[in-house]
């Protein structure tokens, strides 16, 4: 038999019935909990003299879980912690980010991000709520006339793509893509991230057509093992790469998932109808190497840059493809 609060309900039935001179045990089958429940709920909320009244039962198990979950909490306990989660999601941290990263440092759990996410919904953190990353939308399909995109010549489908570049077993697999962007706005963000680090390189360019000499060939580096992309017709001239390039199936876009994710991150700080023309280079390079310095869970809250220098030979070429980013 599961544990429950009692409800206000719960607790005049419990009255009704012990005024009646049921036994403990068969006040618990009528409610439907536990006898040892029904001794504690009379143990906790009794009045002096043994008298047990509903009403007052209610108001004092309220009054109970609510100062036992705001103001005995573990971070308005210790002022370093609470001005150390205040600071860190005025950076855009996540709940989880700052309780992985706080674990990471000290060598043992110190705050659970649930606890966070209670003090932030609390009267205490409130106004701090503001600085959690936004709900994911849900994304709409469009109605109309499909267009019509440009044939990719001698595309290698992403099943062909290496193993060991699908179970993230080395640095130098990148995925890329462009960001997308208002209607009337020709800016774009033409970015790759590294499957194994999620470490991202990007850059601005002027308009979509010129994805693949100013952007791609700018930032990936040399001697990249692979790079996967989709079908856009930017990607038409994917061979002057010189990199073995794999491709999504038509309409796949999840099977480029870090990429994905990466951009949906990203938009923290460039929002959806968001026009690049308003951000500089440096600005946008800015925002990037805050992603790449931020602690990510699944790098065991180390963070991209991390991960990707220590496990990543950087050569000259790479330095400079790189500089601005880290």
């Amino acid at each position: 038999m599961g544990y429950r609060h009692f409800s206000k309900l719960m607790r005049m039935e419990l009255s009704i019935l012990r005024k009646k001179g049921y036994s403990l045990r068969g006040i618990a089958g009528e409610l439907g909990v536990s006898p040892a429940s029904v001794s504690r709920e009379l143990k906790r909320n009794k009045m002096r003299g043994g008298v047990y009244k509903p009403a007052l039962a209610q108001q004092k198990a309220y009054m109970r879980r609510r100062y036992s979950k705001f103001e005995g909490m573990k971070i308005r306990k210790d002022s370093w912690l609470e001005d150390h989660v205040k600071k860190k999601l005025q950076d855009g941290a996540t709940p989880e980010e700052i309780s992985g990263r706080l674990e990471y440092e000290f060598g043992y759990p110190v705050i659970s991000f649930k606890i966070i996410y209670k003090w932030v919904y609390s009267v205490h953190g409130y106004e701090f709520a503001k600085y959690l990353p936004s709900k994911r939308w849900k994304l709409k399909r469009r109605k109309g006339k499909k267009a019509k995109r440009a044939l990719i010549p001698n595309r290698v489908w992403i099943e062909e793509r290496p193993e060991i570049a699908n179970e993230r077993k080395r640095i130098g697999d990148f995925e890329g893509d462009t960001m997308g962007k208002p209607k009337h706005s020709p800016h774009t963000l033409v970015a790759v991230a590294d499957r194994k680090s999620r470490f991202l390189i990007g850059r601005k360019v002027s308009a979509l057509r010129r994805a693949m000499r100013d952007g791609f060939k700018k930032i990936i580096p040399p001697d990249a093992y692979s790079l996967t992309l989709d079908n856009g017709v930017e990607n038409v001239h994917y061979g002057s790469l010189c990199i073995p390039t794999y491709f999504c199936h038509p309409y796949h876009s999840w099977e480029k998932g870090t990429i994905e994710n990466t951009f949906q991150r990203l938009r923290r700080w460039i929002p959806k109808k968001s026009r690049l023309e308003d951000y500089s280079q440096a600005q946008v390079q800015a925002i990037i190497s805050r992603m790449n310095n931020t602690p990510r869970k699944c790098l065991g809250y180390r963070t991209p840059a991390e991960v990707f220098k220590d496990q990543y030979n950087l050569t000259k070429s790479h330095s400079v493809a790189l500089r601005g980013t880290m």
